[in-house]
């Protein structure tokens, strides 16, 4: 991590706390990245409602449950670990415990709850004697530059079909989205705004960018009668938590079902999925930060970072949600200069704050947030230079990681493609050396998980 003289960066609490002036970065700084990072992944908090509410738990319990595992995990990554990472519950992950675990297989929702409680338990036993924090570092070099990348495109991926731009189509997959509809003509807009903040270096300028389309958005008809924007009104700004249907979710989790045999697959799955979503996403926003190089293949506090996600996953189950994980949306404050923990704690502050004000965080539409989330996907493609395409069994993996994981809609598919592919072309042109002892553990399950899940 890069290191310099004390100065006035920061002062008191704060200063000894996060190591500002170390970090090169100001409370001023930090404040504005984690509110960045919260105004780019406050989506979680209603549409983590919606998917878990195909299973019949109650959705104003999962809204909270989100606010409070989002905040509980993001200020312990602050406090703890001194990272810049928020967490939330993750997507993807949610739709597997919703539509596979619930609906496709009939296990109960509080049984599932039970597996990802377990899931947390495995990781943080595995972070603590430190065999996630090894994996973590014996990540191929080219696989953590592509990974970066990777998560950009993702990231990008998401922001374009959030805004409409990137619409579904069942000949092609997808297709160009109406670019004459109003709402996606304000997502243009926002996207052309803060480019041309980024441009000019405005500080701020992907919040900056957020906040102006959303006002517009007051203006721009939703073509459903209303406004993108939807102003709650000032009696509707706060209002106290819902603890009665908290407690419809909260507690509810099932350990002793959870653990009958039949759910050691369905517990592997959580695991290793969250497992290789937060190695990807840990890797993806170190290597944007600039810890992780060629010779140093992981950076101070990781590992305190990945026990604060395993903390995250029980919290999380606990209150009644699916797997907490690191989002790769906090690339949208580390962009904006977040360099610490206090980063984190904002962003976390400001999820607990939700938990009151949750009228107000629904103001900002998908079409504000989106053009920050492309331009983020922009800004994590710098690592590629670092790639060298000379080497193709460096190369592949790497290009085959970046390809897979926004087409796969799913970060840990974007490793298993990299990796077992780097194994494999080393093996195969007789420079299985270079290969480490983990990167072949990690393989060969890799391969085991993809013949379970087709047999």
């Amino acid at each position: 991590m890069p290191v310099a003289p004390a100065g006035s960066s920061g002062s008191g609490f704060l200063e000894r706390q996060f190591q500002l002036s170390a970090h090169k970065t100001t409370v001023r700084t930090e404040i504005l990245a984690g509110v960045t990072t919260f105004m780019t992944m406050a989506y979680i908090l209603f549409v983590n409602p919606s998917v878990l509410g195909a299973t019949g738990m109650d959705k104003g319990g999962i809204l909270m449950a989100t606010a409070l595992a989002s905040a509980f995990a993001g200020i312990l990554m602050g406090f703890y670990a001194n990272l810049p990472f928020a967490l939330a519950p993750g997507m993807g992950v949610n739709a597997f415990f919703a539509f596979t675990v619930v609906a496709q297989m009939k296990i109960p929702w509080q049984t599932a709850l039970g597996a990802v409680f377990i899931d947390g338990v495995i990781f943080l036993i595995i972070s603590l004697l430190p065999i996630r924090e090894r994996i973590f570092r014996e990540i191929p070099y080219s696989i953590k530059l592509a990974t970066s990348a990777a998560i950009g495109l993702f990231i990008a991926f998401i922001g374009l079909r959030s805004a409409g731009i990137v619409i579904n189509f069942e000949a092609t997959a997808v297709k160009m989205g109406d670019l004459t509809s109003p709402p996606v003509l304000l997502s243009v807009f926002g996207l052309l705004l803060t480019a041309w903040l980024i441009a000019r270096r405005v500080k701020g300028g992907l919040l900056w960018g957020i906040l102006v389309t959303t006002v517009l958005g007051f203006f721009v008809p939703n073509g459903q009668g209303g406004a993108v924007s939807n102003w709650p009104g000032f009696g509707g700004l706060v209002a106290m938590p819902q603890w009665e249907v908290f407690g419809q979710v909260a507690g509810q989790l099932d350990i002793a079902g959870a653990l009958h045999i039949g759910l050691v697959m369905i517990v592997f799955t959580f695991t290793f999925v969250d497992m290789f979503d937060t190695a990807g996403t840990f890797v993806g926003l170190a290597t944007k930060l600039g810890w992780i190089n060629e010779q140093q293949q992981t950076f101070p506090r990781a590992n305190r970072g990945l026990v604060v996600d395993s903390l995250g996953t029980m919290f999380g189950a606990l209150v009644g949600t699916s797997t907490t994980t690191t989002y790769v949306e906090s690339a949208s404050g580390i962009a904006e200069g977040g360099r610490t923990g206090l980063t984190a704690v904002t962003t976390g502050g400001l999820f607990l704050a939700a938990l009151f004000m949750a009228p107000l965080a629904g103001v900002v539409p998908a079409q504000a947030t989106a053009p920050a989330l492309i331009i983020v996907g922009y800004l994590m493609l710098e690592p590629l230079l670092k790639l060298k395409l000379d080497d193709a069994t460096e190369a592949i993996p790497a290009f085959l990681t970046l390809i897979m994981m926004p087409l796969t809609y799913n970060i840990a598919n974007g490793l298993i493609w990299g990796i077992t592919s780097y194994v494999v072309l080393k093996l195969c042109t007789g420079r299985a050396r270079e290969v480490g002892i983990t990167t072949w553990v990690l393989a060969a399950l890799f391969v085991i998980s993809v013949i379970y899940h087709a047999t």
